[in-house]
């Protein structure tokens, strides 16, 4: 199987056209034409991890962090950690993709694993993307309704939360009277038609707006369809940040602490005062969401588990929410179950491709003890 067709699923469930403007998610080294033998999970890039791949005989890395986060201004092989692993990449003859922001901004993706882990029930965003998708209207005689509907379904239209080929048409008659230089597939040129027709609505994400227009031109029989495109500013159902999600009962605070140690791994996390003394609703954010603090205390969460906090937001929150930051590295680590699952059934019956995480850890962060 070519790396174009795993990326293809993978991009399926986390496009790239969500992650942050400035990230830089995609095929990092390599071809997408390249025949995969077997893939490597990992967070981070680091040498280990090559030599790693080398050895399971992967020749597919995906990471969530990109390597090439930044322009590429110059290959230092002696004074570029980057540079050499490139080098490295390039000579093993191995590739490297990553899905970094657009996993963490997706359903299932990290905050909603890191929700899971943690056992957290009713999970949903802690806010959702708005603004980022389309209405597209098209009236089609009645014969090939069904025709362009599905046409427009393969590529994605029509998709509300967890349900799929979504649409609304209604009967109406159309008319038309095409010009001297006019081709009609329905009665003739210079003459004023009726038509029984439907209007199609479905709503699409923006970025597959350039693909629906064009499919919808191939497969309408008339040589010049009639359609609308509407701003749609509704709440987006898959996709958005962070997580939130609440527990059957209570839980004391200690014991909420105690299962986010044991979970995550953690070693050692900071936290700071909560309102309650015991926690049933709670937001997450995997890696850097110290920007959604707010967002968090107005879900009406009792706290919020999240990495890289800086000391006064530490102070803004006490007595208003259990503020956790239980790590970066922590944080994210769990969404690699989710690739992996999602892996294997796309794998599955197709080739003998094998999925392999990394063995040992990337974070570099050492927590001293006295």
């Amino acid at each position: 199987m070519k790396c174009s067709e795993i990326i293809k699923n993978l991009e399926e469930w986390a496009p790239k056209e969500i992650a942050w403007q400035k990230d830089n998610v995609g095929l990092q080294v390599g071809s997408a034409d390249r025949n995969i033998n077997n893939i490597l999970l990992c967070l981070d890039l680091t040498s280990n991890v090559i030599d790693e791949a080398v050895e399971k005989n992967c020749n597919l890395i995906i990471s969530h962090h990109p390597l090439l986060f930044h322009p590429l201004k110059k290959v230092d092989l002696q004074k570029d950690k980057n540079s050499r692993l490139i080098e490295k990449l390039i000579k093993k003859e191995i590739n490297l993709y990553s899905e970094h922001t657009n996993l963490d901004y997706t359903k299932n993706g990290v905050s909603f694993e890191l929700a899971k882990i943690l056992e957290l029930k009713n999970i949903d965003f802690l806010i959702k993307s708005d603004s980022n998708q389309y209405k597209l209207v098209v009236f089609v005689p009645q014969s090939h309704i069904d025709k362009v509907a599905e046409e427009l379904f393969k590529i994605g239209c029509g998709v509300i939360g967890e349900y799929s080929n979504c649409s609304f048409r209604t009967k109406g008659e159309g008319s038309f009277k095409g010009s001297e230089f006019s081709n009609p597939s329905v009665g003739k040129k210079e003459a004023f038609e009726k038509v029984d027709e439907f209007r199609l609505e479905v709503v699409l994400d923006s970025w597959k707006l350039n693909s629906a227009v064009k499919v919808l031109k191939e497969v309408h029989p008339y040589e010049e369809p009639a359609f609308d495109i509407y701003t749609v500013k509704n709440q987006n159902s898959n996709y958005g940040v962070g997580a939130v999600g609440e527990y059957d009962d209570y839980l004391p605070v200690s014991e909420f602490l105690s299962l986010i140690s044991k979970k995550l791994n953690a070693k050692g996390f900071r936290y700071t005062k909560s309102r309650n003394n015991k926690i049933k609703r709670v937001a997450v954010c995997g890696g850097s969401g110290g920007e959604y603090i707010r967002a968090a205390i107005k879900s009406g969460a009792d706290a919020y588990v999240t990495a890289d906090i800086k000391y006064h937001d530490f102070h803004d929150a006490e007595g208003e929410i259990l503020l956790i930051d239980a790590g970066h590295y922590e944080t994210e680590n769990p969404s690699l179950n989710e690739v992996e699952r999602r892996l294997v059934m796309f794998l599955e019956n197709k080739e003998k491709i094998k999925i392999f995480r990394y063995s040992k850890s990337t974070n570099p962060i050492i927590f001293f003890n006295n």
